[in-house]
């Protein structure tokens, strides 16, 4: 398979070890949107899906969706939300209110990420507005508000390990940019 290594010349030697590197390097970079569209796809990893149409059929069963803001310590923010949890029937549209404001003199950049737990969760938990994955601006103190529009496929209850749940967490967390 090497067999060029036993006896070439140390052009080709070098030649390898360079294709290898920016093969490694390219694999690197490739990795992160390929895990996220991986994620995107099967829910996993509490990644919930992006609608556009929310026409699903509401239920009587509700389910307590608690809501979790956490911001790393470099971006110059706080960042909050409106309530601690809601209860919105299965199906049925809610709607959740984040809420950062800069503490800083300057200008200050952040894109915010999210996941769902339990994790089992993700794939039935379907985002139609959110601020996530979208950088964001905020001027010298000011406020924001944040929202998220969201529902709850009515199939998270047919499903052998989900339809017990009772409560769901969607988490955000801010990251700096620049």
């Amino acid at each position: 398979m090497f067999s060029f290594l036993r006896g070439g010349s140390r052009g080709s030697i070098a030649f390898f070890l360079v294709s290898l590197v920016v093969s490694m390097l390219c694999l690197a970079y490739a990795a992160v949107p390929l895990y996220s569209i991986f994620c995107k796809a099967t829910g996993y990893g509490g990644t919930t899906k992006k609608v556009t149409n929310a026409t699903i059929n509401a239920t009587d069963q509700k389910i307590r969706v608690h809501f979790n803001a956490d911001i790393m310590s470099d971006l110059p923010w706080k960042f909050e939300t409106e309530t601690n949890y809601i209860d919105v029937n299965i199906g049925e549209q809610g709607l959740a209110l984040y809420y950062a404001q800069s503490l800083s003199d300057q200008p200050s950049f952040g894109m915010a990420v999210y996941n769902v737990t339990p994790f089992k969760a993700g794939k039935y938990f379907n985002k139609i507005a959110c601020f996530c994955f979208s950088e964001q601006m905020l001027l010298p103190r000011q406020k924001a508000a944040m929202p998220v529009s969201f529902y709850i496929d009515p199939e998270i209850m047919h499903d052998d390990s989900t339809k017990d749940l009772s409560e769901i967490t969607l988490s955000y967390t801010f990251f700096k940019l620049r």
